[in-house]
C-alpha cells in the first residue's frame, strides 16, 4: 500500500506543474477507443471485432512438451448510436476456437452530459488500466501481464450499473467512474489452485444474480496531461462469500478489497506503462496458513520503436522492441509456527519485436523468462520459452 501511495504522490506532484494541449482521450474511453467505431459512421449500427492467435514453446527446467499452436481469441463488437447520446455497445467472445464462449460487455450509456454519463448492463469493471484496456492488438506482448489476471481477475465484466465522466480543470483531463455490481463468489478460496485466488471467484452465475446480496463497488479516478500521460487509481471491494441462505446466517462475512495504480507516458519515443495491485482477503483463520489474506502485483513495460518507414510496401510501418518486468506474490506473510517468510511468488522477465504494418496489426515474437517458487520457498523452478504470435482489429 505504501508502494502505490508513494507512486501516486510522485506522479501526482509531475502532473499538476505542467502546462499541456486538451487531450479527451483516457484509460476510460478504451471500449470506444477502436477502429471500427469512427466519426465518419453513416450507419448507426457498426460491427467489427479482433482476432488473435499465436505459437508457443517452453519448457520447464530444462523439460518441454514441444511445439504447439494456438487460436487464443475471436472478439465480435457491435455498436449502436439508439438516438443521440444513447449508445450500446456489446463484446462476444470465443475463446480456444469455440471451448469457451463469453458475453463480455453489453452496455448501454445514457449520456446526460461528457461529465456525467449513466451505465447500466454487463460492464468492464474499471479495476487497473488494463482490465479495460486489454484488446491484443494495442498490446506488443502475447501474454497478459501477471498482475492483470492472477492478482486482479482480468478481463473482469460484471452485471452492474454506475456513472461515469471527464472534465478539464485547467490543461489536466480527469475522469471518474463508479460502478455496484454482483461481485466475485465463493471460488476465490472454494477452488483447485490450493491458494487464494481470484480469478476462481469468476463464476457464470454473476452475471444472473449476487451470491449473497451485497453488491460489490468498483470505481477508478484518474488525471491526464498530454505531456506527462495518465495516471489512475482504482478500487474494487465488498462481500464475496455466501454468508446468508434464505434469512438465515450460514457463515461469518467475508470481505475483499482490490487497490490498483496504474500509468502510462512517454519520454521522448519510449512509451511506459505499468500497474501495480495490492488485495487484501478475508479467509477463515484456520487455513491463513496457506491461503493468503493479501497479495501484490505489479509490471512496468517499456516499448521503443527502432524502425519507421515504407516495410514490404506497408507505407507507415513500425517496428518495436519491448521489455516487460513483473512481479507476483499470491502470500504475503509469514507462518505463524516458524516466524518465516511464505513465499509462492513469481517473478518474471520478457522481452518484444514486433511489426506492425498500420495501428490495428501486429506481427510479434516474445521470449518469457519465469522464476517461481511455491509457499515454502523450495528451489526455484525455471520455465522459459518463444511465442510469435498475430493479433489483428477487423
Amino acid at each position: 500500500m505504501k508502494k502505490i501511495i508513494l507512486i501516486s504522490q510522485i506522479f501526482l506532484l509531475m502532473f499538476v506543474s505542467i502546462s499541456a494541449q486538451e487531450d479527451t482521450t483516457s484509460v476510460q474511453d478504451a471500449a470506444y477507443n477502436r477502429p471500427f467505431i469512427s466519426s465518419d459512421i453513416l450507419s448507426t449500427v457498426a460491427v467489427g471485432g479482433y482476432l488473435e492467435g499465436n505459437t508457443n514453446y517452453f519448457s520447464e527446467d530444462g523439460v518441454s512438451e514441444g511445439f504447439s499452436m494456438e487460436f487464443r481469441r475471436f472478439n465480435i463488437f457491435l455498436y449502436s448510436t439508439i438516438i443521440p447520446r444513447i449508445k450500446f455497445l456489446a463484446e462476444l467472445e470465443f475463446e480456444h476456437g469455440a471451448e469457451e464462449i463469453a458475453l463480455e460487455t453489453a452496455q448501454v450509456d445514457f449520456v446526460l452530459d461528457q461529465a456525467f454519463v449513466l451505465r447500466g448492463g454487463i460492464i468492464i469493471v474499471p479495476i487497473g488500466a488494463f482490465n479495460q484496456n486489454h484488446d491484443s492488438p494495442k498490446w506488443e506482448f502475447v501474454e497478459r501481464p501477471l498482475v492483470s489476471t492472477q492478482i486482479i481477475p482480468s478481463t473482469l465484466s460484471e452485471v452492474g450499473f454506475g456513472v461515469y465522466g471527464k472534465f478539464f480543470l485547467g490543461d489536466l483531463l480527469f475522469t471518474y467512474d463508479a460502478y455496484l455490481v454482483n461481485g466475485l463468489s465463493d471460488g476465490i478460496i472454494l477452488n483447485s489452485e490450493g491458494r487464494t485466488f481470484l480469478q476462481s471467484g469468476k463464476t457464470p452465475a454473476r452475471l444472473e444474480e449476487d451470491n449473497n446480496a451485497s453488491p460489490t463497488l468498483s470505481g477508478r479516478a484518474s488525471v491526464k496531461s498530454r505531456k506527462y500521460g495518465e495516471l489512475g487509481l482504482s478500487y474494487y471491494g465488498g462481500a464475496y462469500n455466501t454468508y446468508e441462505l434464505e434469512g438465515m446466517e450460514v457463515d461469518e462475512k467475508r470481505n475483499l478489497g482490490i487497490v490498483a495504480a496504474d500509468f502510462n507516458t512517454k519520454i521522448e519515443e519510449a512509451s511506459i506503462r505499468g500497474e501495480f495491485a495490492v488485495t487484501s482477503i478475508d479467509v477463515p483463520k484456520d487455513i491463513t496458513e496457506i491461503y493468503g489474506t493479501k497479495q501484490w502485483g505489479g509490471y512496468v513495460e517499456i516499448i521503443y520503436p527502432i524502425m519507421r518507414r515504407e516495410i514490404l510496401g506497408f507505407e507507415k510501418a513500425v517496428v518495436n522492441v519491448g521489455l516487460r518486468l513483473e512481479r507476483i506474490d499470491y502470500n504475503v506473510g509469514v507462518f505463524s509456527t516458524t516466524g518465516k517468510n511464505i513465499f509462492d511468488e513469481v517473478n518474471a522477465l520478457a522481452f518484444a519485436l514486433s511489426f506492425r504494418p498500420s495501428a490495428t496489426i501486429v506481427l510479434r515474437a516474445n521470449y518469457r523468462h519465469h522464476w517461481t517458487r511455491d509457499a515454502l520457498g523450495n528451489q526455484v523452478i525455471k520455465s522459459a520459452g518463444f511465442q510469435f504470435g498475430l493479433a489483428a482489429y477487423f
